[in-house]
């Protein structure tokens, strides 16, 4: 059997794939980054046609981290995925509410998903902060809710639930709303696309500044 072993073979190899399909879609450099990385994460090269980057993400992302916003997850698989020690750089934590009591009591009361109480419990520490849902599409919604009301203001949504009920249409939602955002077309999406994304945008932000 014949395989690769080297492993900066096979990471040069799989950007080489990679690329060849990206090569169309006018991505800027910072986008292509991103896709790449989904890519690379996710093994499914159809991202290359259902990631939706926003015109001003890149830019808006990287100035939030860089100064030393806090990233917000919907779950703790995402924030277990996400390089902790890059966001320190600029002195950012990354938090997730998902485990709180308050939140599940709260959530019990009214009948409501953890992940939109996670949500609403986090809202006052959302201003100019990255705001990343991989899993739940209740959490997304609740979120574009509470940015409706002026009660959420986050610098920039990375928004990739996956699933077939209510997924599709939370994510169209966000395209439609006043924020800088990566999203994914349709079913697909998912943790370790919100991950792949965050940490896309971790090392754009340190390697505008010249940092390995």
């Amino acid at each position: 059997m014949s395989y690769l072993n080297n492993p900066r073979a096979i990471e040069a190899q799989s950007r080489a794939i990679i690329a060849a399909r990206l090569g169309g879609l006018g991505l800027g450099a910072g986008e292509r980054d991103i896709v790449t990385r989904i890519i690379h994460a996710t093994g499914d090269l159809e991202y290359a046609r259902l990631v939706v980057i926003h015109p001003r993400l890149v830019a808006a992302a990287t100035a939030a981290l860089r100064g030393g916003a806090d990233i917000i997850t919907d779950i703790e698989m995402v924030r277990q995925g996400i390089n902790s020690s890059m966001l320190a750089r600029g002195g950012g934590r990354v938090i997730c509410a998902i485990r709180e009591r308050e939140v599940a009591a709260a959530a019990a009361a009214r009948g409501v998903t953890r992940a939109m109480a996670a949500m609403e419990f986090l809202a006052p520490r959302m201003t100019g902060a990255v705001v990343a849902i991989g899993n739940a599409p209740t959490a997304l919604f609740r979120l574009l809710e509470l940015m409706a009301a002026g009660r959420a203001a986050p610098a920039a949504v990375i928004g990739t639930p996956v699933g077939f009920v209510g997924a599709a249409e939370a994510k169209a939602a966000l395209e439609k709303a006043v924020v800088p955002f990566i999203t994914v077309r349709g079913t697909r999406g998912g943790s370790t696309v919100a991950v792949a994304a965050v940490n896309a945008l971790l090392h754009l932000t340190w390697d505008e500044e010249g940092d390995d």
